[in-house]
């Protein structure tokens, strides 16, 4: 059974189409009816496009986003297309297959260890009718287990099947999980059987694993499917675009534009880069041309255009690298888009390897920053989720100010794992700064957990009064049960780490996490709240205080010499009013019920008010 992988700061998580009876169907195509209804069957699925497809067939998943094609592939098969989780993939995008459906939901959501089939990839009818074994018709593929995803099990699988003349689908290929690979491997399979040339033939990958999150990741890319072809016909002239292209801003992935515009130098990155990787068994030439564009006001920010080609080796990779240049002064306005683009010009749409497709199609890449309300250090795609393995247990991430503004609320992509926690409570909670880490409590409040709509979306949770920050803040959320486990969403190839926190007791500690989550504070649009602060307290106020909190009715302190302690509710009505004893050190409040309070505090010379957040 896969287990998460756990640790002292948290815990990664790293972890249908319908098939015909064989027997069945042989036997009842005897009769003619049956024949008619998987001629129907055919003729439904081939309505997409009109005709059943011809040869060649291809794609590098380069044209679209989240979804595959819909002119070549079948629609509802739940596969991710991604440019994120793949390690030393081919080209831009490919297809991931995992236990998660389109929307971002498990296939179950009731038994955490169900195991069984997950994604599909099913192409559009075929005609392969005329062909046979002597046209030497192949199917070539690269798959990659895991990536920057989840590994699957020894008993996990993704097997090829194809369709045959009788409606029965055939497997044909099939591999086993267990065994990381950090590279794509290429795979040819041949069509050769007269069962298979047929007008209506479709091939399909499909994925066996487990069916409650985003675990057993394979991933696919290049399928391409012609006549005339061999196991040794492996390479194709195309210079592709690859790795996704890195942050514009030097510090941040996204930013509010009032706080860009208050330093552009400084927060703009020195250089901006991807990869390029050439396919084929010779050299080529390129060049390219980098864009910048204001995607709200149309306003072009920047055209460089490289005058000198370079040499790219066979089969090999370069890098492509150029500096931003900052946002002029004279940009204004509430929100800014930044696409950034690099266009390599290559010679791909000349003499192709692959006869009727234009291998240009995969030469260009972008990369988009926003600068609107919030922080972000994330690209807006989770690899894995991280939580917090201990009830009570705090994270919070690191936010630097060049001006000081108001927090008033977060942007969190919870993931869907295991359990489905939608009405749980959890707290969000703003801290000021104390030598690097998350100091005093600014504000705190619960709210009940919502999953986005579909995957890698986020949800808002506004708080009620804004929160007035400067210089550095801190901004969490805390874990109220070990039955609950909070999963957000984490960027495991965000280059900007070390800005998570975590408290499992009455200390921050760095995280030790490499990439990070997906939650960012929501920046401006509220008033501040009528009691908060920014200002360090003294040694002596911060240790009058009492912990944990959220609490789950037991109050502890450290201060010696606590003389009283009140407990309040929020409109200042006394609930409890305890006078410690000499070397006291706890007090049990489990009479209250869950909810907020005040906890006032004194050792006879200085009173210290305390927000508290009941939690049993």
């Amino acid at each position: 059974m896969k287990q998460p992988l756990t640790g002292s700061a948290g815990s990664w998580f790293s972890k249908t189409g319908y098939r015909f009876p064989a027997g069945g169907i042989q036997s009842l195509l005897r009769i003619s009816g049956l024949l008619t209804l998987f001629l129907s069957l055919w003729f439904s699925a081939s309505a997409q496009t009109g005709r059943p497809l011809t040869l060649p067939f291809f794609d590098d998943f380069s044209t679209v986003t989240s979804r595959p094609d819909p002119t070549l592939w079948q629609a509802g098969g739940n596969v991710y297309i991604n440019n994120t989780l793949p390690i030393n993939h081919p080209s831009v995008n490919v297809a991931t297959f995992d236990g998660l459906k389109a929307t971002g939901a498990p296939y179950d959501f009731t038994n955490s260890n169900a195991v069984g089939p997950t994604d599909t990839l099913t192409s559009l009818p075929i005609d392969l009718s005329g062909y046979t074994a002597a046209d030497a018709v192949f199917l070539s593929f690269y798959w990659e287990r895991k990536g920057l995803g989840e590994l699957p099990d020894e008993s996990d699988t993704l097997r090829l099947q194809f369709l045959n003349n009788t409606g029965v689908w055939k497997t044909v290929w099939k591999e086993m999980g267990a065994e990381t690979n950090n590279n794509f491997v290429q795979t040819f399979v041949a069509v050769d059987r007269a069962e298979f040339m047929h007008a209506g033939f479709r091939f399909r990958f499909e994925a066996f694993g487990r069916l409650s999150g985003p675990f057993d990741s394979w991933h696919l890319d290049y399928i391409y499917l012609n006549r005339g072809r061999s196991a040794g016909d492996r390479f194709v002239k195309d210079i592709a675009t690859r790795q996704a292209v890195t942050p514009y801003l030097k510090r941040y992935t996204a930013m509010p534009l009032k706080q860009y515009l208050a330093n552009p130098a400084a927060e703009t990155a020195d250089s901006v880069r991807t990869d390029i990787v050439n396919l084929f068994n010779n050299f080529n030439f390129t060049t390219f041309r980098f864009l910048v564009r204001d995607e709200v006001s149309g306003r072009q920010v920047q055209d460089y255009q490289q005058t000198l080609s370079e040499n790219i080796g066979s089969l090999s990779s370069q890098v492509r690298r150029v500096k931003p240049q900052p946002l002029p002064a004279d940009f204004s306005g509430k929100r800014t888009v930044l696409r950034y683009t690099f266009d390599v010009l290559t010679t791909d749409d000349q003499n192709p390897s692959i006869p009727g497709v234009n291998l240009r199609r995969n030469d260009s890449i972008s990369g988009v920053t926003v600068l609107d309300d919030y922080f972000a250090y994330d690209d807006g795609t989770a690899e894995t989720a991280l939580n917090v393995n201990q009830r009570q247990g705090r994270a919070g991430m690191r936010f630097i100010l060049n001006v000081p503004d108001v927090v008033s609320g977060a942007r969190i992509n919870f993931v869907q794992i295991s359990n489905d926690l939608t009405g749980r409570p959890f707290v969000l909670s703003v801290y000021g700064s104390n030598r690097g880490r998350p100091g005093n409590l600014l504000y705190q409040q619960s709210f009940v957990l919502k999953y986005p709509q579909t995957r890698n979306g986020f949800v808002d949770f506004k708080f009620d009064y804004g929160v007035a920050v400067k210089d550095t803040f801190y901004i969490g959320w805390t874990q109220l049960s070990e039955e609950s486990l909070l999963a957000v969403g984490f960027d495991k190839n965000s280059p900007f780490g070390n800005q998570v926190f975590v408290n499992l007791g009455t200390s921050w500690e760095p995280g030790g996490v490499t990439g990070a989550p997906m939650f960012r504070p929501i920046i401006g649009g509220l008033n501040t709240a009528p009691i908060t602060g920014i200002e360090e307290e003294p040694a002596a106020l911060s240790a009058l205080r009492v912990f944990p909190n959220p609490n789950p009715g037991v109050l502890t302190w450290d201060h010696p010499a606590l003389r009283r302690v009140e407990v309040l509710d929020l409109n200042g009505r006394p609930l409890l009013n305890v006078q410690p004893t000499e070397g006291q050190r706890q007090l049990d409040v489990g009479s209250l019920g869950n909810g907020f309070y005040l906890v006032r505090l004194s050792d006879g010379k200085r009173t210290v008010t305390q927000k508290l957040i009941i939690s049993k």
